[in-house]
């Protein structure tokens, strides 16, 4: 008698640790750059050059890229920007962690502040969030049938999984260009740039997966000619491509978290030979996960007709999708600038960041907290100091609709900014607009008892001695064929051929006769 197994891929956190670092330095503008007058935009981004794993510990070396552009000293007004960065090194304590584990980081800026402490030097302050996770896909040995020689009854019990088909890292490559508007002079140094990804959607097809989405590009930039004139454009372009993945097919589901870890930007000649041409090329670092859905029959109990048959049990994880379910929230804000910045005169460019503070299952699905981050830069009324920025952080609440689901159930939220509208009503006041969009997909954990292994004995004479030959059962509340079955050791065939009986069909009070003989 042997148990046929297969096996059923699924993933399991070993281990998960979140630190948080605080970076702050004071760093000095560039002998080739000018004075600094007044400090306009900034941005930050994490860097992870190396991660060291060791037991119980996992050490990450990384550092804050930063990007400031400011208004000059003198008396034409003009914009500068500069760049920098603040190393860091770091060590989390990840129990049951081993030297060889993969580990994966997920960083978030929490706050970035840049301040003008003269006209050549800057301070830096941040506060970076590290999260640490450590998954590892085991192979969960599930009977699924019996091969057997002798008199033996057995069921089986269906379950719906979703296994992991295909996991790996893996890069995509975006190349594209954006020309300037025939009306916009040529350009001789970009200032700033702004580069997003939106609405970025992957599909699994056979054997590759489609990826698709916009970008939004914004870039100011210093022209040609004798008044070297600031211009600005920003227009939002489709991209779309294909990843080689072997073994997959549509219909399986993606899990799929992405990075910008490179972005590269070049002012390049059009066909005439004259530089109207802003080059982008991003690199995304993506963390793939396939699952695919699956129906399987597993062996939920065996018992011998001729001999004791004792199935030896285990608890076992699997995971079933439960639901993939997206919403929408809108956020309308007023926004009012400081005193101490320059009056309005037209907003010009603004970004924005979802930050989600809070994920939890709740009545009637994920309960969701967090921040809209919120950046401007407008033109102002102001001549000395032309271009002028704001930020601002704004808080949202939001439910994303699923039901009966469960304390221990499984999901990875995505957030993402999908519109936003910031328009200039007064000097000094702002209406926000925006949409934030939440996608996820729910596993269910099932915990299951599975047939590990069966012994097979002699069955106890005395025990059998003492059963009758032939006896009528009633059928008490609870009891199926099966039980009565078992401890008759009488086959179901038996039991249905000696009652006329069609299906497994009982219920209490039936009365059943019973024949003791060999299957």
């Amino acid at each position: 008698m042997e148990l046929v197994k297969k096996n059923i891929h699924m993933d399991r956190l070993k281990s998960k640790a979140s630190t948080q670092i605080t970076l702050e330095d004071d760093i000095n503008i560039s002998d080739s750059k000018p004075d600094a007058f007044q400090l306009i935009l900034d941005r930050g981004n994490v860097s992870i050059e190396e991660l060291k794993v060791t037991n119980d510990h996992v050490t990450v070396k990384g550092k804050l890229q930063f990007t400031a552009a400011y208004m000059t000293e003198g008396e034409s007004a003009d914009i500068a920007s500069m760049e920098g960065s603040i190393p860091f090194n770091e060590q989390a304590y990840m129990e049951g962690l081993e030297s060889g584990d993969n580990v994966h980081v997920k960083w978030e800026l929490e706050d970035l502040s840049i301040g003008l402490i003269n006209s050549r030097k800057i301070s830096v302050q941040s506060v970076i969030s590290l999260i640490f996770t450590c998954e590892e896909i085991g192979d969960e040995e599930t009977a699924v049938d019996l091969q057997y020689d002798e008199p033996v009854e057995y069921r089986k019990k269906s379950l719906d999984i979703a296994s992991i088909a295909i996991k790996k890292k893996d890069i995509f490559r975006i190349k594209e260009e954006v020309e300037v508007p025939s009306s916009f002079p040529n350009i001789l140094d970009i200032i700033w740039e702004d580069i997003r990804l939106l609405e970025v959607e992957f599909k699994v097809l056979d054997d590759k997966i489609s990826v698709q989405g916009d970008i939004k590009a914004f870039f100011m930039y210093r022209s040609e000619g004798e008044d070297n004139e600031i211009c600005h454009h920003e227009t939002t372009v489709p991209f779309s491509g294909v990843i080689d993945c072997n073994g997959c097919n549509e219909g399986m589901i993606p899990e799929i978290t992405w990075t910008i870890s490179q972005k590269e930007v070049d002012v390049r000649p059009d066909f005439d030979g004259e530089d109207r041409v802003v080059a982008f090329e991003l690199v995304m670092d993506m963390d793939i996960c396939i699952y695919e859905e699956d129906e399987i029959d597993i062996l939920s109990d065996v018992y011998g007709v001729a001999k004791d048959v004792t199935a030896m049990e285990k608890e076992a994880v699997f995971h079933r999708l439960q639901c993939r379910c997206g919403g929408k929230s809108k956020l309308a804000e007023h926004l009012v600038i400081p005193d101490g910045n320059v009056p309005i005169k037209k907003v010009i460019h603004s970004s924005g960041q979802v930050q989600v503070s809070n994920q939890e299952v709740v009545e009637n699905g994920i309960g969701i907290q967090g921040t809209l981050n919120l950046q401007i830069l407008y033109e102002s009324t102001s001549e000395r100091s032309p271009y002028g920025a704001a930020k601002a952080v704004f808080p949202f609440s939001y439910t994303l609709n699923a039901d009966e689901l469960s304390d221990n159930c499984i999901f990875r939220l995505q957030a993402e900014l999908e519109q936003l509208t910031v328009t200039a009503i007064e000097p000094r006041e702002v209406d926000v607009k925006s949409i934030l969009c939440f996608r996820s997909n729910i596993y269910e954990q099932l915990n299951e008892r599975i047939i590990e292994q069966l012994v097979v004995s002699e069955p106890d004479m005395d025990m059998l001695s003492n059963l009758p030959g032939i006896a009528v059962y009633i059928v008490k509340p609870g009891e199926s064929l099966w039980d009565i079955g078992k401890r008759y050791y009488v086959s179901i065939s038996q039991l249905k051929e000696a009652n006329e009986m069609m299906t497994d069909e009982v219920k209490p009070g039936d009365k059943i006769l019973i024949v003791k003989g060999q299957a």
